[in-house]
């Protein structure tokens, strides 16, 4: 099984650029991009499991400099 989510990002003033191509090289993110509107980063991230996922967006995602807020959106197929 993959879990599979959505991470929304608030950068500091002119970091988007940054935080998405440092985000990128993250194992387990298949896509990061800088994007205009109410965040500034969009990735699309995926883990073995939740617990994974987790470990992933806590450890490595929200500790990049220049990251002021998150958002994980998980995405759930019914």
């Amino acid at each position: 099984m993959v879990v599979q989510a959505y991470i929304l990002i608030q950068t500091d003033v002119g970091k988007a650029a940054e935080v998405a191509a440092s985000i990128a090289q993250i194992t387990g993110v298949n896509v990061a991009e800088d994007v205009t509107g109410p965040y500034d980063v969009i990735v699309r991230a995926e883990a073995r499991n939740v617990d994974e996922l987790g470990k992933l967006v806590v450890s490595k995602v929200q500790n990049l400099e220049g990251i002021t807020r998150t958002l994980t959106c998980p995405v759930v197929h019914i």
